[in-house]
């Protein structure tokens, strides 16, 4: 009886592509990925880092959100949009009537809660570079540090401008775990010259919750009133299922 191989990363690429677009606002250009969406495919729930949208949440402007496999997009005006954000972890979700927007049958599969990719581990990245928008670009690296108190990795590898708030994932042999949000970069500065740096990721903990609640937009405005009236808590772990040599549980 035959097993079945382990993924290889141009197979985890094309799973993870139908969940990814890419976040146009006036003044800044990033990544976003499904998180969740409602029963019958209304409302999509779209992660992505928080400095990405924030500066147009603020100010009240448009952002338009393409689906790079479908080559469609749609214009949110603030009032057909929620954004869910979380300044602390530099996380951001976009909660809008999907439109023409359809979205993949299954939503992703996050990273279970109460674990962590340990140091050491590779994981993967996409998103749309400044240095070349209009293409799907994949990046790699390992895990160098895990950041339990600030829900984070610190990822050996590249950080571009606008891969910002890409999917990061882990491949648990045949599967595509989603373990974060790409959030900034650390650059080296130590000799003045531009040397390698360390890439952060913020894990999905806040998202777990925001998939369980909202099922229209008046839901997700409600959350957003409740978020800004409660001062930010203290940032929770939330980690994947696979092989075990490969992850670890939090001790809290």
């Amino acid at each position: 009886m035959s097993q079945q191989s382990p993924m290889e990363w141009h197979e985890a690429v094309e799973k993870v592509q139908p969940y990814v677009y890419r976040i146009l606002t006036p003044t800044m250009s990033g990544t976003g990925f499904l998180v969740s969406h409602s029963a019958n495919g209304d409302l999509l729930g779209i992660a992505t880092a928080a400095h990405v949208v924030s500066y147009a949440e603020q100010w009240q402007q448009p952002v338009r959100i393409e689906h790079f496999q479908c080559k469609q997009t749609i214009l949110l005006p603030p009032e057909k949009r929620v954004v869910l954000i979380d300044v602390a972890r530099d996380t951001a979700v976009i909660v809008f009537d999907s439109g023409t927007l359809a979205p993949p049958k299954n939503p992703p599969e996050l990273m279970e809660e109460g674990f962590h990719i340990k140091v050491g581990v590779e994981v993967g990245w996409v998103g749309f570079p400044s240095v070349s928008p209009p293409n799907f670009c994949f990046f790699s690296g390992r895990v160098s540090c895990v950041l339990e108190a600030d829900s984070a990795y610190l990822v050996d590898g590249v950080a571009i401008n606008g891969v910002s708030g890409g999917p990061a994932f882990w491949l648990a042999y045949d599967r595509v775990i989603y373990v974060g949000v790409v959030a900034s970069y650390i650059p080296n500065r130590v000799t003045g010259e531009p040397l390698p740096g360390l890439s952060v990721v913020r894990d999905v903990t806040q998202f777990h919750e925001i998939v369980k609640q909202f099922r229209s937009l008046d839901d997700a405005r409600r959350q957003q009133q409740a978020q800004a009236s409660q001062p930010p808590g203290d940032p929770t772990q939330t980690r994947p299922v696979g092989a075990p040599e490969q992850y670890g549980k939090d001790d809290t």
